[in-house]
């Protein structure tokens, strides 16, 4: 299983949400490069990037710090944050971005999401952000009249290989990742399945890779101490029982 550390971006800034509410946002560094090159050195090859300006207007403010994190630690990279045109995802790949995460316009423009994933093929991921049982779009302010399953599908069936799942109700909670919530989506669905949102210790970690999940995103919980994150990476690595 990956281990993709996180770096929420706001005014730039390494800031985390507690369920995706800006008036509840802790401040945790003021250079997200030199984060992601801490991440770099404890071995981690991925980083979730996330703009959360660009979240709720759809724009690209923090664009060229994202750039240099891809530039100057050469890890790969994947962000998401108000990416709702191909213009906008042309900039980042362009800019050195392994894979863009589309949300809001993935649950908002059916037809969007196809082209782009027919057109970029893995290189676009899907974030699958759940509150109540449906989708939130629009940095999580805003509700689509779509399921988490009908979501899944429309993924499955436009040829999606990567979804970000987020728990919005444990996101930056520290109270665990909803292990049922990935157990029942992984049986349901064949695709690589990334879970976010209250990943805050070793089981965590351990359950997770148990359920061969593709990936866990961690972030308040390194932030905090509360997980070593080159031992998260050495018990993701670890061979694991056929399900």
């Amino acid at each position: 299983m990956l281990i993709f550390p996180a770096i929420d971006i706001y005014e730039g800034r390494v800031v985390r949400l507690e369920k995706g509410d800006y008036a509840r946002m802790t401040v945790y560094g003021e250079d997200p490069v030199a984060k992601a090159a801490e991440f770099a050195a404890a071995g981690a090859k991925w980083l979730h990037l996330v703009d959360l300006e660009g979240a709720r207007t759809g724009e690209t403010p923090n664009i060229d710090v994202i750039s240099r994190i891809a530039a100057e630690t050469g890890m790969k990279t994947e962000v998401g944050g108000g990416i709702r045109s191909e213009e906008t995802v042309r900039r980042y790949l362009d800019a050195g971005i392994s894979r863009v995460i589309l949300g809001t316009a993935a649950a908002r423009q059916p037809r969007f999401l196809a082209d782009m994933l027919a057109r970029y093929g893995e290189r676009i991921a899907v974030g699958a952000d759940l509150k109540d049982g449906s989708v939130a779009t629009h940095g999580w302010t805003e509700k689509a009249d779509l399921t988490a399953e009908d979501f899944f599908r429309r993924i499955c069936e436009f040829g999606g290989s990567t979804v970000i799942c987020t728990d919005i109700s444990r996101d930056g909670m520290l109270g665990g990742a909803n292990r049922e919530l990935y157990r029942e989506l992984m049986q349901q669905f064949h695709i690589d399945i990334v879970a976010s949102g209250g990943v805050s210790d070793l089981a965590d970690i351990r359950a997770l890779a148990d359920m061969k999940m593709y990936g866990a995103i961690l972030g308040r919980a390194l932030y905090e101490g509360r997980v070593d994150l080159r031992e998260a990476l050495q018990e993701a690595k670890k061979p694991r029982k056929e399900r």
